[in-house]
């Protein structure tokens, strides 16, 4: 197969949603579906009964929350599928909006009984600044939920869509009887609960076949063909060029748990869901049929085997062709690096790949080189935009709770930050260490791999901090920075890029330092270019 036909059979997406909507589980039933696991593990009630494939930290498994995003790949009808499951809970949020930068596309899901919630509208609102391609699975239709076309208003209107429905539920909770796909326009019905294996349906390709009417009853069949109707009637046709740009979103409707509505969905997104995409580099933008290779870290992974000590940095491979064993350019440190074991993934298996096509996801063993928003390039020295670092809003001192441990922490706290965790400042008084998260969950998600993977132990001291920002001075020489320095003095720490920061104590103490230093420039978010 040629190079351009690798390209073409290639899908990489991520699964964004808010927490407890049903996204693991999703991501285990493609897996399924696409042969690449026999069984899936069900993920019910926050328990983890059977691991769910993709939560492969410890702490997830106890939590029953995505914290880490996850790649997953598998061949199905002869394309390759690369999955970016990603962390629902909001005080994961900035692991997901640094994924969304390595996807092509994204599939949001929405609970049938909830409808759009919070994390829902942040996360989709950062695909559509971005155009990427979306599609909407509403899940759990085995359980009482809203009426489908009150759900598609509400995804319209507070998701700001254009929504085209592909496939319509025939009933639902308790009255739920399957699903009319109008995509290749079958009916499928519901056969009971299947929660480990593919679910058997009996599918009818006529609308009118009386063995469809007798399953479903006359009432249902004349709800069904009413709201066929009404759809023709109301919603724009299915327009894919539409859809790869991000004007218009089709909506699929299942249940996960039970393996209903998943292949229907997997069936259409192969179909319609764009292959590899361009990226905008800071000279360019780069294609993925050109022959050089490029790519860019969009997550680190510290001891995914905690037997052996190593990094995983995840490379999102944008154009040419990734070899094993050959010298590539890492472009900050301007120097050549080659790989010797490049990794594709499957859950927790691991596998040495030879060579990796534009949309695929490469993990590199790591013993410290890498930081996120780093490119590798076989050709010009170009390096990819768009790699947020948030500014923090929860802060803690962390302290040694084992002096006997001190290498043990100090490693550990390095290599976490490392993964983009959280952020570690340095305060210049007395060099004491302050952590910095985006959500508060993340401190006991440290304290917790501290332990388990360093064999270290930290305690936490809380620390009145309102934002962190980095400064910088158009003329680091003049008096008013030297002023600057002395008088913020106890508020002011490095980075572990060793950069200015200011620890600001209240939104009135930050406004009042901004107005008397008008020549420092105070920034709240940092895109990792450097």
């Amino acid at each position: 197969m040629g190079f351009l036909d690798e390209i073409k059979k290639r899908r990489t997406f991520g699964i964004i949603s808010h927490p407890d909507a049903g996204k693991t589980t999703l991501t285990e039933k493609l897996l399924l579906y696409g042969g690449a696991i026999q069984e899936a593990g069900a993920v019910k009630s926050n328990k983890i009964k059977k691991g769910a494939t993709s939560d492969f930290m410890e702490i997830e498994r106890q939590r029953g929350i995505s914290v880490a995003t996850s790649v997953l790949a598998f061949i199905y009808k002869g394309k390759k599928i690369n999955i970016l499951d990603t962390p629902g809970h909001k005080d994961f949020a900035e692991d997901t909006f640094r994924t969304l930068t390595a996807v092509d596309s994204v599939i949001v899901v929405i609970d049938v009984a909830k409808g759009v919630e919070e994390q829902t509208e942040k996360l989709v609102a950062v695909c559509r600044m971005r155009n990427i391609p979306m599609l909407v699975f509403i899940n759990k239709l085995d359980r009482e939920g809203k009426d489908a076309f009150d759900l598609m208003d509400e995804v319209e209107q507070k998701l700001g869509l254009q929504v085209v429905p592909m496939t319509l539920p025939i009933g639902m909770g308790h009255g739920f009887k399957g699903i009319y796909n109008r995509w290749n326009h079958t009916a499928q019905l519901f056969e009971g609960e299947q929660k480990q294996k593919k679910a058997a349906v009996a599918a009818f390709t006529e609308l009118d076949d009386p063995k469809l009417l007798q399953k479903i009853g006359a009432h249902a069949h004349k709800q069904l063909r009413d709201e066929l109707e009404l759809i023709d009637g109301v919603y724009p046709p299915f327009d894919q060029e539409a859809y790869q740009k991000g004007t218009l979103q089709p909506v699929f409707f299942g249940s996960a748990l039970n393996n209903f509505g998943v292949q229907d969905l997997l069936d259409c997104f192969i179909d319609i869901a764009p292959p590899p995409q361009p990226k905008t580099a800071d000279t360019r933008v780069v294609l993925p049929s050109e022959t050089t290779f490029t790519g860019f870290v969009f997550k680190i992974h510290a001891n995914m085997d905690p037997n052996h000590r190593d990094r995983l940095a995840f490379v999102k491979v944008v154009s040419g062709t990734f070899k094993r064993n050959t010298n590539y350019l890492h472009v900050r440190n301007n120097k050549k690096l080659k790989f010797s074991s490049p990794n594709a993934f499957f859950a927790e298996k691991k596998e040495v790949v030879e060579t990796s096509y534009p949309g695929d996801i490469v993990g590199l063993h790591d013993t410290g080189n890498f930081k996120i928003g780093d490119t590798l390039t076989e050709g010009d020295a170009l390096q990819f935009k768009g790699i947020p670092s948030f500014s923090p809003e929860h802060f803690r001192y962390i302290n040694n709770a084992d002096p006997m441990k001190a290498k043990q922490l100090s490693k550990g706290i390095d290599q976490l930050m490392d993964e983009g965790v959280a952020q570690l400042f340095t305060l210049q008084l007395n060099n004491r260490k302050v952590i910095g998260t985006v959500g508060a969950l993340q401190f006991e998600v440290i304290q917790y791999r501290l332990e388990h993977e360093y064999g270290a132990q930290c305690a936490y001291e809380n620390l009145n901090v309102y934002k962190a920002c980095w400064v910088v001075a158009e003329d680091p020489k003049n008096e008013e920075f030297a002023d600057f320095k002395r008088v913020k003095q106890k508020f002011l720490a490095n980075d572990k890029q060793g950069q200015l920061v200011f620890l600001a104590d209240s939104a009135f103490s930050l406004q009042m330092t901004q107005d008397k230093y008008p020549s420092l420039r105070f920034h709240f978010t940092s895109e990792r270019t450097h």
